[in-house]
């Protein structure tokens, strides 16, 4: 079976015919890998070729080598002549995973991208499992100090420590300012640590699932890691692709396997994916499958989802392979019992795990980094250099003293005679630089973590976003970003899962114009439910809506109803299953299965199906019909048909689809019609899905003649697709209205509200999904994002508008020539842009993010012009094509995009973040939107249905997507207001208590001598000031919960940057600096000559007094600006004064003094200080002088009327209240044309399958063996005979 590979033996392919050989890779330093060794240069010698000779790895002057699977004439290697093989391509040495060899199939790419990745199984490649965490043991300390490290403020923190290590100009020592930011660095590394864990945790969770691997002749369990490249894997109903696989074969019919892949693009509907006819055939046995030795030849892993490109040889012939035969990784197998696949794409070093799609599309975790803390950095370098500055300033001006005071006191030139004015002018300026560094204080960071932490555990700790009927909490999973809750521009939801809760109900229906469901009239009668329910397998129920529907069933005097339960339980590709006791349908679309299950409750029941007949119990009478013909469905015909023969030998035809191509198909319009139709209106208002249905009898000379003309279409070579639709066509003509049926696709609860209150809060809402355009319309409908009045541009009318945006402002050319493209010719006029929407797919969006394929493109596209004068500059035309499309996209109030993909949907919140610089949140339930939900500024994870990649990567959890009207509105608003006014109390506390020290060196030589006492330094910012600033941080509220929600425009000021900003940073430290020099002058003024009764006058008694009037001032100016209080917050203040009288008296006490002179330097001074009357005078008028322009501004405010920003919102939202918030919507239609209210989530292709018995299993019979395998030990799935081809 040849070498194995898990012993290092190289993987050897052979020469393709022209002498040349592949080039087995280098190992990293350009040494090509021998005999399993780095650069040991050996040849490899147990490698032959089957003649004897050793494989020589470009040696004998032959110098070239085979790369990527070419002979160097751009010819596959698989098409030459093998090294003595006799076989094209050769057979490929099987992994080793026991004693006995498996396949191994090597992708041609191998060789070509990832060297070592062509040593398949081998020891160096790292399996499946996939890696998301940031750090390990090795990088976690280097990488997590280098990312905190790009906070300016640690880089500040580390230059001052550094400069505090030279004792001439060190005023403390450098380790007490080590510690604090030590501090600082342990917290933060801690938190992003136990982030990290978490991932490595899910990560590990992943990778530890068990699967079915092939391991010599018969299949091991084994874990998702443990799979590589050329593993043939078998998968159960139920379970999770672990890579992308080729499919070989399963227990289906034709080897047909259905999938799920709600986890990928959101689609709620099954997907068939079918094996080649040659490994369907061939692999019928685990003898078989271990003895398979084909080779796959296939593309790079990129993450394009939906399409695929290779190539199978096997025994000397080469299958084309496409996205049909490719299960993905991330889908569910569903409805099939058992499949096999060889995996093509898995974990290759050095990336584990992100070679296959899904992973491709999950994008890297980023650091995230909210608005305030970019803007911090930018404040710390504005202070600094500001330091700098006044350092300077006061150094110069120390030099110019020191020379004036020595030519004055000649006398004291011994002190001097070792140091010049230039020098003290230096040291003074560093001296001063680190006297004042304390104006960005460490304290106020460490202080930030610890307000970011316990807001997060407020949101934890909110019993309204507690979702107990699953017992799942919100969960704050990151602590830094909760400031940024109150900025949020745009949010990018997902719909699958997200907005819906994927649950289709049978709701109302429309009979030959009577509307039958709740709130039709008969509430009285209506029984327990809200409709006709998709029932889950396993389960056995009959909910009908509305008991009038039922009993005209059973009457059966209405031919009407009768043929429209009958279109019901006959039209429709659904697929059942009799487990004794109950019938189990399994559809491919879940509207499909809600509609079946409704003629079910009301005894039109589908029992069976074979290739050319149905059978159903028509209330209690069982009947046959023959299948004819079925029309199969896809997204141009928007409809589905088939063709009956009923037991009377009746040919009719019965259709069911979008009422837009219903109604135009119909023989008359009558009032029946009229009255479906208003119904249909009806249904579009309440949001709900809606389907005609129509019939008619067709003759036996006419379906004759028809059935002739398709036979001899299904036959044809060219244009096969067009002429079936045509005849369809044909067929589906003079048609008699039934009816219309409506099914809700249950939105989450409070969707709809929660949409309207963001809106109102300037909050824009796009949902990106994968499902179709239909379907995706329909829930923007119902979620109260898309209203009737609204003007939808589709792709059309988008290409029109940029094209017109773009001649009428001519950005495309420079120097004013002329455009080549022409005016549309008719513009559609100016609209509010609160009354637009757009609605664009992932192949439109494809072409805006990738213009240069837009530019290459010659016919059918409206941007053709681009390319016209100035086509060497494409790539920013590109740029100029993407910023006008957000332009207009943002203009709009909505914006849905379609069948988009999951990078698709993280570069959609990149372009926003690009050309708009706007604050983004991606919400998202699957691990489709986990690379949307890493990109966006803030990433919300729903706890849902389908598992909890979205959670792992995200920063805030929640169970439902209503709970953002909490985590917004109340919040994300609640801490940006405190986060602003906590920045802004923390600066003017620090400019007002510290900046003294810059108007004392005025009056004391411009030496760096502190003003204050060193322990009031050390204090000021840790006890005597911290804990009135950390209430405001922790406590403080403008308006209550409920008003938050009442007046969701005052979520506005976040958007804004209304709270804190350059001006507002302005004005706070022109106030603190005001409060500085009123607290130092009035002070000096006082005491300027004057001896009190106890010989106040001294140095100490005046730096405490200035202490004492920042600190009072300080502290009425947070009490005055204070408008939440609580008994915590009385305590704060009242305990800062304590503190301080506290600390005074230890640090200043005479025995302090006894034990320590140097450290504690001013004995009694407080106390002296403050018994003076004339000293507690001084600071009562400091005090009253500083308080005196906030109460002036207050007082004025309250006079003349001038309103702060949420006094005006809340006041316009007063005058101008917006209507009351509702499902359904009232608001008169304003065009004559209707709204159709149309989604179908269903797949082409079923009827196909169904007409030529592929997806039909036969009642198995006595002694008939498998068509496809099974483990060992377990009984034989229910199969019929193989279909021969």
């Amino acid at each position: 079976m040849g070498p194995s590979l898990r012993d290092g033996t190289v993987l050897r392919v052979g020469t393709c015919g022209m002498g040349q050989f592949l080039r087995d890779g280098t190992c990293g330093m350009g040494q090509f890998l021998r005999d399993g060794t780095c650069g040991m240069g050996q040849f490899l010698r147990d490698g032959t070729c089957g003649m004897g000779q050793f494989l020589r790895d470009g040696t004998c002057g032959m110098g070239q080598f085979l790369r990527d699977g070419t002979c160097g004439m751009g010819q596959s290697c698989g098409m030459g002549q093998s090294c003595g093989a006799g076989q094209n391509g050769g057979s490929i040495p099987a992994v080793d995973r026991g004693e006995h060899p498996v396949l191994a199939v090597v992708p041609a790419w191998l060789s070509r991208t990832q060297p070592q990745a062509a040593h398949v199984g081998s020891s160096s490649c790292q399996g499946n499992a996939i890696r998301t965490a940031k750090y390990n043991l090795l990088t976690f300390l280097p990488l997590n100090l280098y990312e905190q490290f790009h906070r300016m403020a640690n880089v500040y923190f580390v230059f001052v420590i550094l400069l505090q290590t030279f004792p001439e100009i060190s005023t403390l020592p450098w380790y007490t300012l080590l510690f604090p930011l030590s501090c600082l660095l342990i917290i933060r590394g801690l938190r992003d640590l136990i982030d990290d864990i978490g991932r490595h945790r899910s990560d590990r969770n992943i990778n530890s699932r068990p699967c079915e691997i092939l391991a010599g002749r018969r299949f091991c369990w084994q874990e998702w890691r443990d799979i590589c490249v050329g593993d043939i894997v078998r998968l159960r109903k139920d379970s999770v692709v672990p890579a992308d696989l080729l499919l070989l074969c399963s227990s289906e019919p034709s080897s047909l396997c259905y999938v799920e892949t709600a986890d990928i693009d959101g689609e709620t509907n099954l997907k068939f994916r079918q094996a080649l006819l040659v490994t369907h055939q061939e692999l019928g046995s685990e003898e078989s499958m271990a003895a398979f030795d084909g080779r796959v030849t296939c593309e790079e892993p990129n993450s394009r989802m939906h399409t695929f490109t290779g190539t199978l040889r096997w025994r000397g012939h080469t299958h084309a392979l496409d996205g049909d035969r490719i299960l993905l990784r991330g889908c569910r197998v569903r409805n099939t019992a058992l499949c096999y696949g060889l995996v093509l794409y898995a974990g290759e070093c050095p990336w584990p795990g992100f070679d296959s799609k899904i992973m491709r599309n999950s994008g890297k975790i980023k650091r995230k980094k909210t608005k305030l803390d970019h803007l911090m950095d930018r404040l710390v370098i504005v202070i600094f250099l500001l330091l700098l500055l006044t350092s300077l300033g006061l150094a110069i001006a120390s030099g110019f003293w020191a020379r004036t005071f020595q030519e004055k006191h000649s006398y004291l030139a011994a002190l001097y005679q070792h140091t010049s004015p230039a020098q003290q002018a230096f040291l003074n300026f560093w001296g001063f630089t680190i006297l004042l560094s304390i104006i960005i204080p460490m304290s106020m960071y460490i202080t930030f973590e610890f307000i970011y932490l316990v807001n997060s555990c407020f949101i934890n700790w909110d019993l309204e976003m507690y979702y107990g009927a699953k017992d799942i909490p919100a969960e704050a999973r990151s602590t830094s970003l909760s400031d940024q809750l109150g900025q949020i521009q745009y949010i990018f939801s997902d719909k699958t899962g997200t907005l819906t809760q994927n649950i289709m109900s049978f709701k109302k229906c429309c009979i030959n114009g009577t509307i039958y469901g709740p709130g039709t009239g008969h509430e009285n009668k209506h029984a327990p439910g809200s409709g006709l329910s998709r029932e889950l397998p396993g389960e056995h129920k009959s909910d009908v809506g509305d008991v009038t529907l039922l009993e005209a069933a059973r009457r059966d005097n209405d031919p009407v109803l009768r043929e429209f339960l009958r279109l019901l339980a006959l039209c429709h590709t659904v697929m059942v299953e009799d487990r004794g006791d109950q019938l189990v349908y399994q559809a491919a679309s879940p509207d499909e299965e809600a509609l079946v299950l409704a003629a079910r409750n009301l005894g039109y029941v589908f029992l069976a199906r074979t290739q050319d007949s149905i059978t159903i119990r028509e209330l209690g009478r069982t009947r046959t019909y023959e299948v004819l013909a079925m029309l199969d469905f896809n997204s141009d015909r928007k409809r589905m048909s088939v063709l009956v023969r009923d037991p009377q030998g009746t040919i009719r035809l019965y259709t069911k689809g979008a009422d837009t191509v219903i109604l135009e198909r119909l023989r008359r319009r009558g009032p029946q019609e009229t009255l479906t139709e208003r119904a249909l209106d009806r249904f579009a208002e309440e949001t709900l899905r809606t389907l005609c249905v129509a019939s008619r009898e067709v003759s036996e000379a006419e379906f004759r003649a028809w059935s002739q003309r398709h036979r001899e279409a299904t036959v044809l070579l060219q244009d096969r697709a067009q002429e079936l639709d045509r005849l369809y066509e044909e067929m589906e003509q003079n048609l008699q209205l039934l009816g219309a049926t409506a099914i809700e696709d249950k939105l989450q609860d409070g969707v709809p509200e929660t949409i309207q209150l963001l809106k109102l809060g300037n909050i824009k809402v796009w949902v990106l999904t994968g499902d179709k355009q239909e379907t995706a319309m329909n829930i923007g409908y119902a979620c109260r994002l898309l209203t009737d009045d609204m003007e939808l541009l589709e792709e059309k009318e988008v290409s029109e508008i940029l094209q017109a945006y773009w001649e009428s402002n001519n950005n495309l050319s420079g120097s004013g020539d002329t455009l080549c493209s022409r005016r549309p010719s008719q513009q559609r006029p100016e609209t509010p842009c609160h009354k637009r929407a757009i609605i664009i797919s992932g192949d439109f969006l494809d072409k805006i993010l990738h213009t240069g394929e837009v530019l290459k493109e010659k016919k059918g596209w409206p941007w053709r012009w681009l390319c016209c004068d100035r086509a060497e500059a494409s790539q920013d035309q590109g740029g100029l094509v993407e910023k006008a499309f957000v332009d207009l996209a943002t203009s709009c109030q909505a914006v849905i995009c379609c069948r988009v993909t999951p990078k698709q949907k993280a570069l959609m919140v990149q372009l926003v973040k690009k050309h708009k610089k706007a604050v983004t949140l991606a919400i998202g339930d699957g691990a489709n939107d986990v690379n949307m939900i890493k990109t966006a500024d803030i990433g919300v994870g729903i706890s849902g249905l389908e598992g909890l990649q979205a959670v792992q990567c995200s920063d805030y959890a929640l169970a439902q997507f209503s709970f953002l009207q909490r985590l917004l509105l109340i919040h994300g608003r609640w801490n940006y207001l405190r986060i602003c006014k906590f920045l802004r109390f923390f600066f003017y506390k620090t400019f007002a208590g510290l900046l003294a020290q810059v108007w004392f060196a005025f009056h004391s030589g411009f030496t760096a001598q502190p003003l204050y006492e060193g322990w009031y330094l050390a204090l000021y910012n840790i006890f005597y000031t911290a804990y009135p600033v950390l209430s405001v941080g922790l406590l403080e509220q403008d308006v209550s919960a409920k008003k938050s929600l009442e007046f969701p425009e005052l979520y506005m000021v976040g958007q804004q940057d209304e709270l804190f900003n350059y001006r507002v940073f302005g004005v706070t430290l022109l106030h603190g600096v005001g409060t500085s020099l009123i607290s130092f002058y009035i002070t000096l003024w006082a005491f300027e000559d004057h001896v009190g009764t106890k010989a106040v006058g001294d140095y100490e008694s005046f730096s405490v007094t200035v202490a004492l009037s920042a600190l009072l001032s300080v502290l009425v100016e947070i009490v005055l600006d204070t408008q939440y209080w609580t008994v915590l917050s009385f305590l704060m203040v009242t305990a800062s004064l304590l503190l301080f009288c506290l600390f005074s008296f230890l640090t200043q006490s005479v025995d302090a003094y006894r034990i320590a002179p140097a450290i504690f330097r001013f004995p009694d001074a407080s106390w002296n200080a403050l018994t003076d009357p004339y000293v507690l005078l001084v600071v009562l008028l400091a005090l009253v002088v500083n308080t005196l322009p906030s109460l002036t501004v207050h007082a004025v405010r309250a006079i003349v009327g001038t309103a702060t920003t949420q006094q005006k919102i809340h006041l316009e939202a007063r005058r101008d209240p917006e209507p009351p918030v509702e499902l359904r919507s009232h608001v008169p239609r304003g065009s004559f044309r209707r709204r159709s209210s149309y989604a179908f989530s269903h797949q082409e292709g079923y009827a196909g399958l169904i007409t030529r018995g592929d997806s039909l299993r036969a009642r198995a019979t006595h002694g008939s063996a498998p068509c496809a395998l099974r483990p060992q030990g377990t009984p034989a799935v229910p199969s019929g005979r193989c279909p021969s081809v």
